[in-house]
């Protein structure tokens, strides 16, 4: 008995230094190999062909990350949606969009960067029949106390308006 109580011990021993390495060797891998995706599909049908079928899917990498939505019913109705970002020291960059299966839907690309006293933004959004929306939003700092800005709103029917100045800190 006290024979089988070693080997037990042993067992958990070895055992215990064998997840403890391995925990050591995960936490050493490159931030590359920490990269995943998972997704999921569901499909849930029903009585008189009634039923839907949704799957969505996820990426990610260090700076960045997109998923994918999909859901389409059994009478022909269903939309896709994909998001994506990614980031970088200064600088961000996004973009989604929503397609139904009978053709509509819009796209939306945004980006923003600063540093050094400065930041710019921009939106776009357009739509599957070309009309389009926008507004770009700039800043700088003068170096003195003050700092310049500027807006621009861009309409779908051509119409525009830009608001700028510039600012005093308190």
């Amino acid at each position: 008995m006290h024979l089988c109580s070693k080997e037990i011990f042993v067992r958990k021993t070895i055992s215990g230094l064998s997840a403890l390495s391995l925990c050591l060797i995960a936490s050493t891998l490159p931030e590359a190999a920490l990269a995943r995706g998972h997704g999921h599909r569901v499909s849930i049908q029903g009585a008189y062909g009634h039923g839907v079928v949704r799957e969505r899917a996820v990426t990610r990498q260090p700076g960045s990350v997109s998923a994918r939505r999909d859901v389409d019913w059994n009478n022909g109705r269903g939309y896709e949606t994909n998001r994506s970002r990614s980031c970088a020291p200064g600088a961000c960059a996004s973009s989604r969009s929503f397609q139904t299966n009978d053709g509509r839907g819009a796209a939306t690309a945004r980006s923003t960067s600063w540093g050094d006293g400065s930041y710019a933004h921009s939106r776009v959004t357009t739509t599957n029949d070309g009309r389009s929306l926008s507004r770009t939003t700039s800043a700088h700092a003068n170096g003195d106390g003050t700092a310049d800005y500027s807006t621009t709103l861009n309409g779908p029917n051509g119409g525009s308006r830009t608001v700028s100045g510039t600012v005093a800190r308190p």
